[in-house]
Formats: C-alpha cells, sequence, structure tokens
C-alpha cells in the first residue's frame, strides 16, 4: 500500500479533488502558498481544516467532531465505532478517513493507517496533513528516502510548516553524497 499511496503523492498536482471543496480549498490553497507571515498562514490553514471537517450532512459533520474529541480522550473504542460507520455511510468524506488513519496510528496499526490515507488522499489529493501523515509512518519503516518525497511535496502545498521542513532537511542531511 505504500507504494500504491506514493504514486498517489506523485500524481496529487494532477488529480482533482472531490468537487464538493474544491472551489473554496483551491482558494484556500493559493493564499497559503502566497502568505508571507506566519499568523495569516495559521488562519488560512485554519479555514483550510474548516472545509476539511465539514460535510454536506451535518450529522456526519457532528459525528466527526464526536469521534475527534475521543481521540483526544484516548476513548478509542468509541471514537473507532463513530469512524467505522462514518466511512460506511459517507466513503466521500476524506477527513473521516483521516481521522480513522490518525486513530489507527495511535494504536500502532501502521498498515491500517496507510490504507486509510491512501483513501482520504484519494479524495483529496492536496490534503497536506494526510501527506505529513504517511511521511512519518515512511520514516518509522526506514523509508526514509519516500518520507522526503512526501515533505517536499506537502510543503510545495504549505510553506509553512516550519516542523516539517526541519524534518524534510534532517532526512536530506542524512542522505549520503553522491559521487560523480
Amino acid at each position: 500500500m505504500y507504494t500504491e499511496t506514493l504514486k498517489l503523492i506523485a500524481t496529487s498536482p494532477r488529480r482533482r479533488p472531490s468537487h464538493r471543496l474544491a472551489r473554496g480549498l483551491d482558494a484556500l490553497l493559493r493564499r497559503l502558498a502566497d502568505v508571507a507571515s506566519a499568523p495569516w498562514a495559521e488562519a488560512t490553514q485554519d479555514e483550510i481544516w474548516r472545509l476539511w471537517m465539514t460535510y454536506p450532512d451535518r450529522r456526519a459533520a457532528a459525528e466527526l467532531e464526536r469521534a475527534t474529541r475521543a481521540i483526544v480522550a484516548s476513548d478509542f473504542a468509541t471514537a473507532e465505532r463513530i469512524l467505522q460507520r462514518l466511512v460506511a455511510l459517507h466513503p466521500g468524506f476524506a477527513e473521516a478517513w483521516h481521522k480513522r488513519a490518525m486513530l489507527y496510528y495511535l494504536q500502532s496499526r501502521d498498515e491500517e493507517s496507510v490504507r486509510d490515507l491512501h483513501h482520504a488522499l484519494a479524495l483529496e489529493p492536496r490534503h497536506f496533513a494526510a501527506m505529513l501523515s504517511f511521511a512519518e509512518l515512511c520514516t518509522a519503516h526506514g523509508r526514509t528516502h519516500d518520507a522526503a518525497f512526501v515533505l517536499d511535496v506537502a510543503l510545495r502545498l504549505n510553506p509553512h510548516l516550519a516542523e516539517s521542513r526541519k524534518q524534510l532537511e534532517a532526512l536530506l542531511a542524512q542522505r549520503p553524497e553522491r559521487v560523480h
């Protein structure tokens, strides 16, 4: 699943996201790429997260909030029940897949996490948070070259991810120098 997810990320600039998010998210991502000051970048990121967390079915969005609170409270059983139901009833809700991937990651269920990140990125190819999560899993499994690639793609979408930039620099510093 790692290779297939890398392919999704590699083709993300050419793939179209869910039509539900395209218009509003396009403008926010352009603004995020153009924002020079960190406070404006943070506000723009907050707007992007708000869009990712919304869904036409208000009950589904409320359930996602409930699952998120359960994850924060470490009530993983409740979070999993909610998220299982959400992805079954609303398979086009990218953030439900992403949240379940985060739940699985917290439980060290890496293969299931990668599978759900793949679904999230198939629905929303510009989901830089899902990319960052995937990069973390790649790093944890010794796939540092893949992690560096994914971090680079995520930073092109959101250049204001300071910690991710540091991670990328550290990964690149670990690479052996090539002899010409």
